[in-house]
C-alpha cells in the first residue's frame, strides 16, 4: 500500500493554482480538495470539490467592511504584526508537559516522573513547532484506522519490538495496523466480539469507554463498529509515538498515566474500562488504582482486565513469570473488587470481567469496610493527590434505582436532559438553559457550515472543542466521520464535564495556561468559544495561540467565537503565524457584538519556508 508520489502531489498543486487566485473566499474549499495525503485522487477532487463551493459567502458576511474603525480593524501600514519564527527542527514531536529530559528529573515512584510537568514561564518556547519533512494530511477515515503516512510518525521502534504481536507493520512509505495486540491474537474484532458476548455494546447501553494504557488504541479504533467512543491513554515513554500513532489514526487520546494524581475526569464518566496488558499495577497502594476507575466507572459500568496475571495457573508458563507472584497479584486485585462491591461477570482464558454495582443499597458493607473519600467535590481533580479511598455513589431510595440517574441509550442521550441537570445538581444549568444551548448550538453549526462547506466531509477528523460549556457544540455536530474532545477549563464558572458524559461524548479538563496533553498536529479543527475572554487575566493570549498552533494540522482550521475587540487582537496575533483568517458577523447580524473568526493553519513544513500561501 503507497502513498501517492511527488509528481502526483505536484500535478494537484499544479491544478489547485487555477483555483487560488480565486481569492481567499474559497480558502476552505481548497483545503478541502489540496491534500497531501490519503485522498489520493489530486485533480478530480480538486474539480468536484471546487464545483460545489459557493464563494459568495464569506464576502457576504464579511464584518471589516460594516465596522470599521468601530470593530477595531487594523491599519497594517501604521501597526505591524509580530512575526513568530518557526522552532529549531529538533522541537518537531514538543510535548511541553511531557518532556523527557524534564521528565528524569522526578521521581520513579509510583510513575510520578510520567505525569504532566509543564515548563515555568521562562522555559516556554515562543516559536512555531515545526512539521517533519514530507509531512501529509492522514488518511480519511475510516482508511486511517489501517494507515499512517511514515512521514507523519517516522519512529520503527515499535514495528522491532511488537513484531510478534501484529500491532504495527512498516510497509514503504506508510505503517499499516492489521488490529492485531498481544491480547488480540484474532484480531481486534474477535477480541471486542468476546466482551460483546457479556457487556450490551451492541445496543447504545454502553457508549464511553476508557482504555488505561491503549499502546496503538487498536481496542478504541475499533470500537468505533459499535458506536462505542473510548478515551485512550498512554504514557509518552520509550515505546515511541503510541498516542500519536492512536490520534495519526483518527482515534481519540491523549498521553497520561495512572500516577500520584488523579485522572482529569469526572466522577461517574464512563461505561466501561478496559486494560489490556497495561502494565498497571492493579494491587500496590491498597488498590488505589483500582478505586480512582471506580471513581469514573459508571454505577452499573463493566471493568475488563486481560492479560496477567487473569488464569495464571494456565499461563504462567507462556507468562514466563513464577506462579507465586501471579497468584499474589490475582488475589490483590480479587480483593480490591471485593471491597469496591464489584461483581464478576465472567472469566474465560485471559479475560475477566467486573460489573460495578447499580448503587449503594446492593453493598451496604462498602461504606463499612473501606476507607471513603471526605472530599465534598468529588470532580474536583486537576492536579489532586490520588488518594486510597473509595468515592461514596450517590444517594438512592430504592434497590432498582441506578445512583446518580439512569441513562438512556445512545444516541437518545445525546439530546436527552442529562441526570445531573435534571436533578439540579450543577448550580446556573436548569433544564431550560439546556434545551436552549442545545437549540443555540445546532443553529450555530448549520452558519458554520454555510462558511465552511467541508466540516462534516470526512476531510476533519479529530475535532477539539477548547470550552465545551454542556457539549452541545459536540452534540451538533456528531456523526461517525468524526470526533471531539470536549475541553472543560479548569477555570470555567461551571463545570459541566459530568454532563458531557452524560450524554454519551467524551472530554477532560484542562488549564489552557499550560499545554495539552498530545502531539503536535493531532487535530484537524479546533473551535474556541469565548476562550479569550475567559482567560483575559489569567495568562498571556500568544501562549495559548501557539499552543493551538502546536496541537493544529498544517491546513487545519480554527474557529474562533468570541467578542470583536477580542478577536481583533486574536487576528492580529495569528497574522505572524502563517494562518489565514476571515473575520465575519454573528448569524443574527451586524449589530450583535459577537463575532465569528475563521482560520486556517498554512503548510509549512521543518528545514524550509514552504508555506500554502507561496505555492
Amino acid at each position: 500500500m503507497a502513498m501517492k508520489g511527488n509528481s502526483g502531489d505536484n500535478r494537484t498543486r499544479s491544478s489547485i493554482s487555477i483555483f487560488i487566485v480565486a481569492g481567499l473566499c474559497c480558502f476552505f474549499y481548497l483545503l478541502g480538495t489540496w491534500q497531501r495525503s490519503g485522498f489520493g485522487k489530486g485533480d478530480s477532487i480538486a474539480l468536484e470539490i471546487t464545483k460545489k463551493a459557493d464563494c459568495s459567502v464569506l464576502s457576504n458576511l464579511n464584518i471589516e467592511t460594516r465596522h470599521g474603525d468601530e470593530a477595531g480593524t487594523v491599519d497594517d501600514s501604521k501597526s505591524e504584526s509580530k512575526v513568530f519564527e518557526p522552532c529549531d527542527d529538533r522541537f518537531i514531536d514538543y510535548t511541553p508537559c511531557q518532556d523527557q529530559m524534564r521528565a528524569m528529573t522526578f521521581p520513579r515512584e509510583n510513575m510520578n516522573y510520567r505525569e504532566r510537568h509543564c515548563p515555568p514561564e521562562g522555559e516556554k518556547l515562543h516559536c512555531l513547532v515545526p512539521a517533519p519533512k514530507g509531512y501529509v494530511t492522514p488518511f480519511p477515515w475510516p482508511r486511517s484506522r489501517d494507515y499512517v503516512p511514515y512521514a507523519n510518525a517516522p519512529y520503527k521502534s515499535l514495528t522491532v519490538e511488537k513484531a510478534v504481536q501484529n500491532w504495527i507493520q512498516y510497509e514503504g512509505s506508510v505503517f499499516r495496523f492489521p488490529g492485531g495486540g498481544t491480547q488480540f491474537p484474532h484480531g481486534a474484532d474477535a477480541y471486542i466480539n468476546e466482551l460483546a458476548s457479556v457487556i450490551p455494546m451492541n445496543n447504545g447501553v454502553v457508549r464511553t469507554a476508557l482504555d488505561t494504557g491503549c499502546g496503538v488504541a487498536s481496542w478504541g479504533a475499533y470500537l468505533f463498529k459499535k458506536n462505542v467512543l473510548a478515551m485512550s491513554f498512554a504514557p509518552r515513554d520509550s515505546h515511541e509515538a503510541q498516542v500519536q500513532f492512536a490520534l495519526e489514526r483518527g482515534v481519540p487520546a491523549v498521553i497520561g498515566v495512572l500516577g500520584t494524581i488523579k485522572l482529569p475526569y469526572p466522577s461517574r464518566a464512563f461505561d466501561m474500562a478496559h486494560c489490556s496488558r497495561c502494565l498497571i499495577p492493579w494491587g500496590i497502594n491498597d488498590g488505589m488504582y483500582m478505586m480512582e476507575v471506580d471513581r469514573v466507572l459508571r454505577p452499573g459500568g463493566y471493568w475488563v482486565l486481560s492479560g496477567p496475571p487473569i488464569n495464571w495457573r494456565i499461563n504462567y508458563k507462556a507468562w514466563q513469570r513464577p506462579k507465586e507472584e501471579l497468584e499474589e497479584e490475582q488475589r490483590k486485585i480479587e480483593e480490591v473488587a471485593k471491597l469496591l462491591c464489584w461483581e464478576k461477570k465472567h472469566e474465560k482464558g485471559e479475560i475477566a470481567i467486573w460489573r460495578k454495582r447499580l448503587n449503594n443499597e446492593n453493598c451496604p458493607e462498602r461504606d463499612s469496610s473501606a476507607t471513603m473519600c471526605e472530599s465534598t467535590n468529588v470532580d474536583d481533580v486537576w492536579y489532586k493527590k490520588m488518594e486510597a479511598c473509595v468515592t461514596p455513589y450517590p444517594q438512592t431510595s430504592s434497590p432498582d434505582e441506578v445512583a446518580g440517574g439512569e441513562l438512556k441509550p445512545f444516541p437518545n442521550r445525546l439530546d436527552d436532559v442529562p441526570p445531573r441537570i435534571a436533578r439540579g445538581s450543577v448550580p446556573g444549568v436548569s433544564v431550560e438553559s439546556f434545551l436552549e444551548d442545545n437549540k443555540l448550538w445546532k443553529k450555530h453549526i448549520k452558519a458554520y457550515k454555510r462558511v465552511n462547506k467541508i466540516i462534516d466531509s470526512g476531510r476533519y477528523r479529530n475535532i477539539m472543542d477548547m470550552n465545551a460549556g454542556v457539549g452541545s457544540f459536540a452534540a451538533a455536530i456528531e456523526s461517525p466521520k468524526l470526533w471531539v474532545m470536549n475541553v472543560m477549563p479548569t477555570v470555567a464558572e461551571k463545570d459541566t464535564l459530568g454532563v458531557i458524559f452524560e450524554r454519551g461524548l467524551i472530554g477532560i479538563y484542562h488549564d489552557w495556561c499550560e499545554a495539552f496533553s498530545t502531539y503536535p498536529r493531532t487535530y484537524d479543527l479546533i473551535h474556541a468559544n469565548g476562550v479569550f475572554s475567559l482567560y483575559k487575566d489569567k495568562c498571556n493570549a500568544e501562549d495559548i495561540l501557539l499552543e493551538m498552533d502546536r496541537i493544529l494540522r498544517p491546513e487545519g482550521a480554527v474557529i474562533f467565537r468570541d467578542q470583536v475587540d477580542v478577536l481583533v487582537k486574536v487576528k492580529k496575533l495569528v497574522s505572524g503565524m502563517r494562518w489565514n483568517t476571515k473575520m465575519v458577523d454573528h448569524e443574527d447580524g451586524p449589530l450583535v457584538p459577537e463575532k465569528v473568526l475563521f482560520a486556517v493553519k498554512q503548510y509549512w513544513v521543518a528545514g524550509g519556508n514552504n508555506s500554502t500561501s507561496e505555492q
